[in-house]
């Protein structure tokens, strides 16, 4: 028995399945059969129930789960209290919004790489409806979005906020929200939700709204004077500085943007851990200096 196959056996029952175990431990779906395979035999019991759908423990494999949970536990331990982090390999697959890859999301990069340089990083940039159903699907390790996720089995870290502020273009004076468009995140958000109900009841069956998910791309349509939109100072800073955008106050302000870094708490890493507090350092200093 080697602790390859109790943490091969591990994935595979946490996850209900050979071939997502096989991508969470970058490896093929025949290794792990293998691996699953000899680990039975040597035990002489099944582990699991095998039948269409996901894989069932058998009462052996239940108990054999409760052992293999402690020996990750313990080696997470070691990792964190004797291991040496720079030496730290693997694979780390982290999930931002895009609110977060346009403003620190570089600086985390950089900070994470500076303290484990052996990691491979997977980086996904999507909305947070996208990042929050990966992170439940164990697909990512680390989920930088509009958060909290409320979920028992995630732990929330909290993150900076993003006040927004309304901004047209300079070329346009138009603000009558009757007339222009106004321009948001994608429908699939959060805040695009709550900007549709509370325009509708301001301004009524006239308003008109685009959604997109690229927040690039709609400061440019603002800047091109297809459209206004609220969004972070921070990121409309260039084309304030370049003169192409004004801020103005229709009258009402949505809510700040909340952040949560995201992570499930079982197995517990604390390579994930440690990113997740990498993620509010970094946030927290770049808020610092960033116009609200």
């Amino acid at each position: 028995m080697t602790f390859d196959q109790i943490k091969t056996f591990l994935w595979v029952a946490r996850l209900g399945g050979f071939r997502k175990a096989a991508e969470r431990l970058n490896l093929s779906q025949p290794a792990v059969s293998t691996r699953i395979s000899n680990l039975e035999q040597e035990l002489r019991v099944p582990l699991f129930e095998r039948g269409p759908g996901e894989l069932v423990l058998t009462k052996h494999g239940a108990l054999l789960l409760s052992y293999a949970e402690q020996m990750l536990f313990v080696e997470e331990e070691i990792k964190q209290r004797v291991a040496n982090p720079s030496e730290a390999e693997g694979l780390f697959r982290v999930g931002a919004s895009e609110t977060i890859a346009q403003a620190w999301l570089p600086d985390f990069l950089k900070a994470f790489s500076e303290q484990y340089p052996r990691v491979n990083v997977d980086l996904t940039v999507d909305i947070s409806l996208n990042l929050r159903t990966e992170l439940l699907d164990r697909k990512l390790d680390l989920a930088l979005l509009m958060g909290p996720v409320s979920e028992f089995t995630v732990e929330n870290v909290d993150l900076p906020s993003f006040d927004l502020h309304w901004y047209r273009s300079t070329a346009n004076p138009q603000t009558d929200l009757k007339i222009i468009p106004v321009i948001s995140y994608s429908n699939k958000t959060r805040p695009y939700r709550e900007l549709m109900s509370e325009l509708s009841r301001r301004v009524g069956p006239k308003l008109r709204v685009y959604a997109s998910a690229s927040l690039s791309a709609s400061l440019k349509m603002i800047a091109a004077g297809i459209a206004v939109g609220p969004y972070p100072r921070a990121l409309a800073n260039d084309f304030l500085e370049a003169g192409q955008i004004v801020e103005f106050d229709p009258g009402y302000r949505p809510q700040p943007l909340s952040f949560t870094a995201s992570y499930l708490s079982e197995p517990r890493s604390f390579l994930v851990e440690n990113s997740a507090k990498i993620a509010r350092s970094v946030a927290q200093e770049w808020d610092k200096t960033h116009p609200k």
